[in-house]
């Protein structure tokens, strides 16, 4: 057993299972309280929207499209961690429209701790994926900490025309996600020793999967809208996409793909915290069954790590963009529409 494997991870981390980001509610209010940016006719996409990433006009044909993200460990094998947290960063690019360019490295490692093997496999892991995103490392920056974390800044390229945003979605528009849900209630129950091997390989599987596929498939169609599903949960991110877009959303939660035992493990009690939270922030914003069980509205909240893209195309093209998606091997889904009604809002049917 070499010196990477006999480590787990995921017990350095205060944090536990998914690595969550900060609460929505109490980022909301760190933002609120700042000045307003300086205007600039060039940033084509800044904070006033919740978008993933940031969009920078640089001429009539170019745009810059840049990002960062990095977490605790979710999984126990370095070089899978490097992986879903660079697959985790370049989803953003992906879900702007763009093409990744660039990346470097954030690093924080307990160097005189942990064996440097560990920290070399989570960077191979980081790197094979930026190769197949087809993106160029440049560097980075690194700190001894005594709690590992890594991701990446990302910085991309895009057309000002073509930047998809998560506020351009319209009454009519059929709602695509691109990967299950479940992620932070597994990688919890992980942590806790609940999952098989194979479950392991099941949910890292999905959580290093790029979404360039499916950010290549939506190219070729209309797309009025797009985020990618990540920390605050399909609900958090359809909730911003709702109100970005000043439209009603409607969900059909039966539709939404959700990852094997998910439900028996929440019912176990690993529902990590910012998938609690994550609810308590969209319930004034959803419109529930009342008859839904509280697991199956933490489930639609779920915390994510590297999800899928969540898209709003027209409906004469939702069938044919998902047909190319499942041809392409994705575990895409049909899960819901934009409407007119409840604007702001989220009806969960």
């Amino acid at each position: 057993m070499s010196a990477s494997e006999s480590v787990k991870l995921t017990s350095l981390s205060s944090k536990g299972g998914c690595g969550c980001k900060i609460g929505p509610a109490d980022l909301m209010q760190v933002i609120r309280s700042l000045p307003p940016a300086v205007p600039n006719p060039d940033l084509l996409v800044g904070l006033d929207t919740s978008d993933d990433a940031g969009v920078y006009r640089l001429s009539d044909e170019l745009a810059l499209v840049q990002t960062v993200d990095f977490f605790t460990p979710i999984v126990d094998d370095p070089y899978a961690f490097g992986q879903i947290a660079a697959a985790n960063a370049l989803s953003d690019i992906y879900a702007m429209g763009g093409k990744p360019l660039t990346v470097l490295n954030i690093v924080a490692f307990p160097i005189s701790t942990l064996d440097k093997s560990i920290l070399a496999d989570i960077l191979r892991g980081a790197a094979d994926k930026v190769a197949e995103a087809g993106a160029t490392l440049v560097g980075g920056h690194s700190i001894d900490d005594k709690e590992p974390k890594f991701g990446l800044a990302v910085t991309g390229t895009v057309h000002p025309d073509r930047v998809r945003t998560n506020a351009g979605a319209r009454p009519g528009d059929q709602l695509i996600l691109t990967k299950p849900i479940g992620v932070g209630i597994l990688t919890t129950s992980l942590k806790r020793g609940l999952l098989s091997e194979e479950e392991i390989r099941r949910v890292t599987a999905v959580m290093s999967l790029l979404n360039k596929t499916a950010a290549e498939a939506m190219g070729s169609y209309d797309v009025h809208a797009c985020t990618d599903v990540t920390g605050f949960g399909l609900l958090g991110h359809a909730s911003e996409m709702a109100k970005g877009s000043e439209a009603g959303i409607i969900i059909r939660s039966e539709a939404v793909r959700i990852l094997p035992r998910v439900r028996e493990l929440a019912e176990a009690g690993a529902v990590p915290g910012g998938t609690r939270n994550n609810l308590a922030h969209v319930e004034g914003s959803v419109i529930f069954p009342e008859e839904m069980e509280l697991l199956d509205r933490y489930i639609l909240c779920d915390a994510v790590t590297s999800g899928g893209l969540l898209i709003a195309v027209p409906e004469a093209e939702a069938e044919a963009l998902l047909g190319d998606l499942l041809q392409l091997g994705l575990e895409a889904a049909h899960i819901g529409e934009v409407t007119g009604d409840h604007p702001g809002m989220i009806r969960i049917i």
